[in-house]
């Protein structure tokens, strides 16, 4: 870890998890480059970052084009050291009720959009020898609630980058860190978007619609604090605090609720290790 400030490009700054962070990382004296797709809705929140000496870009993450804005940063001497990529949405349906583009679109901005940031800023991590890579998930990834079958799926789409891109890029002092984050305070319940296909009547009073109706109303009282979350994660990527001698850890779980999700991953893997662990081991070729 380089004794400097750091420079953070941060996505989806306006709200939640994003500006939490921002607000962090420029209250401890480093370099921040907030992005959000349409920085004229948050005039007042982009003059709070730029009189503290940062700098706010548009950058909509679905652009096929969006890695040409790190390219010019770097290009124009400013070398990124973290990239949190923050920005996402939900659209809440059962899978069979969604409409393919809605399903395309929560892939864009959940995995194409951090993929295409990715590979723009790695081969200058590359020549520097360093580097962080910060993937906002979910707990959906793990084991998504009825009514989140593609955010999920987009979610788990970026966890399983993740995992095999430390593993490429290690060598070259640069981490990978994916943040797993169960149910917070951040805006994303409080702009719920629900598929715009009508229900089957057979999902009438089916869990997914009771989900897709407490989130509408507005009801649903998150339990994790945004702000905590994200002093955990600051700490993890500069070294201190929670993060101090953990440098080399790659998943950052937060969220009381997501301990249960842990542990249900975990008893799914080892019931069907207990029940087939036989099979398992007995499909070699003869003679092996």
């Amino acid at each position: 870890m380089p004794k400097r400030p750091l420079t953070w490009l941060i996505t989806g700054c306006s709200s939640g998890f994003g500006l939490s962070l921002a607000r962090l990382v420029q209250a401890n004296g480093h370099n921040l480059i907030a992005t959000s797709r349409n920085p004229a809705r948050v005039p007042e929140l982009v003059a709070e970052v730029e009189q503290k000496g940062g700098k706010w870009l548009a950058l909509d993450v679905n652009d096929q084009n969006s890695g040409q804005v790190i390219e010019e940063l770097e290009a124009g001497g400013q070398a990124i050291d973290v990239l949190v990529n923050n920005a996402g949405y939900c659209v809440y349906a059962p899978a069979e009720c969604l409409a393919e583009d809605e399903v395309r679109g929560l892939m864009e901005t959940a995995y194409f959009g951090p993929y295409r940031l990715i590979r723009a800023v790695l081969p200058h991590m590359r020549a520097r020898r360093f580097g962080v890579v910060v993937n906002v998930s979910s707990g959906a990834a793990l084991d998504a609630r009825d009514s989140m079958a593609a955010y999920g799926a987009a979610k788990a789409a970026l966890d399983a980058l993740s995992r095999t891109l430390v593993k490429e890029v290690s060598p070259f002092n640069i981490r990978v860190l994916t943040v797993q984050p169960g149910t917070f305070n951040t805006n994303m319940f409080n702009a719920t978007i629900l598929g715009r296909n009508a229900l089957p009547d057979d999902y009438r009073g089916s869990v997914a619609e009771q989900t897709m109706r407490g989130l509408a109303s507005g009801a649903f009282q998150a339990d994790g604090d945004k702000d905590k979350a994200m002093r955990a994660v600051y700490e993890l990527v500069v070294g201190e605090g929670v993060g101090a001698g953990r440098e080399s850890e790659r998943l950052l779980p937060l969220g009381r609720d997501l301990v249960a999700r842990l542990k249900g991953v975990q008893e799914y893997y080892a019931h069907a290790l207990e029940v087939f662990g036989d099979v398992c081991n007995n499909v070699y070729r003869d003679g092996r």
